[in-house]
């Protein structure tokens, strides 16, 4: 009976830690995902200038998709010891604290700046006059349609996700851990790649639908590529998970998962 209580408290806290990192995360790729970067920059080497869709692009990508990989995997460990009833779950509740997170950002910029803030921070490292209020606003304030956008590809995204990641596991039963985890976050990515910059830049932008497509696939690119580098990852985690539950237990948890 003791033996059954420590496991059940040991389930509770890892599924906790496992929630805490995904939302988190996701969290910060939502925040942080107004700044664009260049990865060819990042990585000092010429620009990929690739021929996609009749124009030519180099990988400048969201400054949010440093976090997402994070959650993708997350997303993954959940559903493998937690099944789709714990993934939709926390999927749930970070959409709405998402939405949550825009609503209290927006009026953030909407409140009366005291003089003395705008006093002490008014010129920039090289000197320049600016308004740090405007720029504050500029860089949190996030259109409806980006916001619309993001809800709508990740609450898509991840039930894709649950749905593929359940059925291979059924066809696979135990085995290859890494088909199940990368061909479930390929899948669901494809679709998340486009549903956000079609709402947020051609819906509700004035994008066309060969700039969608552009830019669409140098992000699924990207990735397709990290979903494939964290499968080493992934087994890690699985091993650490494992000794912390028990091998027997794991076991159990996620047969169960699997057939929920």
């Amino acid at each position: 009976m003791q033996d059954s209580t420590i496991q059940e408290a040991k389930k509770q806290k890892l599924f906790l830690v496992l929630c805490g990192i995904f939302l988190t995360n996701a969290l910060i790729a939502e925040i942080t995902g107004g700044k664009i970067f260049s990865v060819e920059g990042l990585l000092g080497i010429p620009p990929a200038n690739l021929l996609i869709g009749g124009q030519r692009l180099d990988f400048n990508m969201t400054a949010g998709v440093v976090n997402w990989p994070v959650v993708f995997i997350t997303s993954d460990i959940i559903n493998e010891y937690f099944g789709k009833k714990g993934v939709k779950r926390i999927s749930y509740l970070t959409a709405a604290l998402i939405v949550y997170t825009f609503i209290t950002i927006f009026a953030a910029t909407k409140l009366p700046p005291a003089q003395f803030w705008l006093d002490l921070n008014n010129t920039d490292s090289s000197g320049n006059v600016f308004n740090i209020n405007d720029a504050f606003a500029k860089i949190f304030n996030q259109g409806l349609g980006i916001m619309i956008g993001s809800i709508t590809a990740f609450l898509l995204g991840q039930l894709l996700d649950v749905f593929v990641f359940s059925w291979l596991r059924r066809k696979t039963g135990n085995r290859f851990i890494w088909l199940r985890a990368t061909g479930s976050t390929m899948f669901s990515q494809l679709v998340d790649s486009f549903i956000v910059i079609t709402i947020a830049f051609y819906v509700f932008g004035n994008w066309d639908l060969k700039q969608v497509f552009s830019v669409g696939s140098i992000n699924y690119l990207y990735k397709a590529a990290v979903a494939i580098l964290l499968t080493p990852v992934l087994y890690i985690a699985h091993y650490l998970i494992d000794n912390y539950l028990g091998k027997e237990y794991a076991e159990e948890l996620s047969h169960r998962a699997a057939h929920e």
